[in-house]
């Protein structure tokens, strides 16, 4: 799974369209020669995730302090996922970073901001100065 995919896990309730390209169902097997069956997708939509909410009710369960409003390291690290710098020039790559990822405060600042932007494009409701 990609890094990407395992912050919206943590985020999004497993029942929201953001997930679910993170767990594709596998297609049942058909008989040769039966029809396929055809299921109607479910219309009804579920309402905006409120991504400070989840945020900081993680980081109220936290001892230490983490600024995830402005640290990549500290919002992976509050989701419980790996910050290290390998995994963050992995997630670089994902989100599209066509900076050096040798110059790691500068690629944790975008990757900060497409984190959060991605994060509002896929259902989540963020405040504006996080925005």
């Amino acid at each position: 799974m990609s890094i990407f995919k395992a912050i919206l896990n943590k985020i999004f309730p497993s029942n929201h369209p953001a997930n679910d390209a993170a767990a594709p169902a596998a297609a049942p097997a058909q008989a040769p020669g039966a029809e396929p069956a055809v299921t109607a997708a479910p219309t009804t939509t579920l309402p905006p995730v409120d991504v400070q909410a989840v945020l900081a009710d993680l980081q109220s369960k936290q001892s230490q302090p983490l600024n995830w409003k402005t640290s990549i390291v500290d919002l992976l690290k509050l989701l419980g996922l790996d910050s290290s710098l390998q995994a963050r020039k992995q997630l670089a790559g994902e989100l599209g970073y066509t900076g050096s990822t040798e110059d790691s405060a500068a690629m944790n600042v975008w990757l900060h901001q497409q984190v959060i932007k991605k994060l509002a494009e896929n259902g989540g409701k963020l405040p504006d100065d996080l925005k």
